[in-house]
């Protein structure tokens, strides 16, 4: 009997490809943490967004373990595909933000996350995220939902995670760089009192993690920005829909994988109140 549990928690916490994704993700958040440390220097890409050489390493450490790991499978990956470098594509495919939360990582408050999403047939279905700086992980896939802790380069204090019930009165999470008054205006009219900010990918770590009730997000994001959350919120039981209730969706290489506004949940429950 003890190994039949034992078996069967170590299937509930690490598939063997996302085992190959939590140690890529590890190796790229010390790269970036090398950086973080050593001093950093922006530039802007064309698109006026920031970039760092953290971004850069990271992602070449992303591409190189997912390419050898998964061969078959593409990867579109934020700075390739900002450089017009963007694998054809099919049912299956990553989605890698190398630094989610550059803004966060120039400003050295912490809240940057390397993230790495599989797509299957238009909707994420695993997902790592990792923030170095905070020693936080979380990473999804089916059933297997859990977080961790992150020293010296090892998972320590492994868990389960889920979401909450929500409370009478949700928290709310909303973007601490990217804020808009649609967002704001969205809070207010649903009366939700209780908000905290967040950058990077971190809010929906909070959801799964049973920390928070609510992401709304109105205003442009990428597929790269959202489909580990999204994977690692739905495998905690939560879920992430736009204004109109269907899910949100991967996959637009017609609309250069830009996403239109979403709310993500943590409690299902929620959706019929917010209508």
């Amino acid at each position: 009997m003890k190994r039949v549990l034992s078996t069967l928690k170590a299937r509930f916490f690490m598939s063997d490809r996302l085992d190959r994704i939590v140690s890529a993700s590890l190796e790229a958040g010390a790269a970036a943490m090398a950086i973080y440390d050593a001093g950093i220097t922006a530039e802007t890409k064309s698109d006026g967004s920031p970039v760092t050489e953290a971004d850069r390493q990271a992602e070449a450490i992303l591409l190189k373990a997912l390419t050898a790991g998964f061969p078959d499978i593409p990867v579109v990956a934020e700075e390739e595909a900002a450089a017009g470098r963007i694998p054809e594509i099919g049912e299956r495919f990553f989605l890698v933000d190398p630094l989610d939360g550059t803004r966060e990582f120039i400003g050295r408050n912490g809240e940057f996350t390397v993230n790495v999403g599989l797509v299957e047939a238009g909707l994420p279905r695993l997902g790592v995220i990792y923030a170095p700086c905070l020693g936080r992980i979380f990473a999804g896939d089916g059933d297997s939902c859990w977080q961790g802790e992150v020293e010296e380069g090892r998972i320590t204090a492994r868990r389960p995670m889920r979401v909450r019930p929500a409370p009478s009165e949700p928290v709310a999470v909303a973007s601490r760089s990217h804020a808009t008054p649609e967002t704001a205006h969205w809070l207010e009219r649903h009366a939700i009192r209780h908000i905290a900010c967040r950058g990077s990918s971190l809010k929906f770590c909070l959801l799964a993690s049973g920390e928070a009730d609510l992401y709304p997000r109105f205003g442009r994001t990428m597929e790269w920005d959202t489909a580990a959350g999204q994977a690692i919120l739905q495998c905690a039981g939560g879920l992430v829909v736009t204004p109109d209730g269907q899910p949100l969706r991967y996959g637009k290489r017609q609309n250069d994988f830009a996403n239109g506004n979403f709310i993500a949940l943590a409690d299902p429950a929620l959706l019929a109140s917010l209508r």
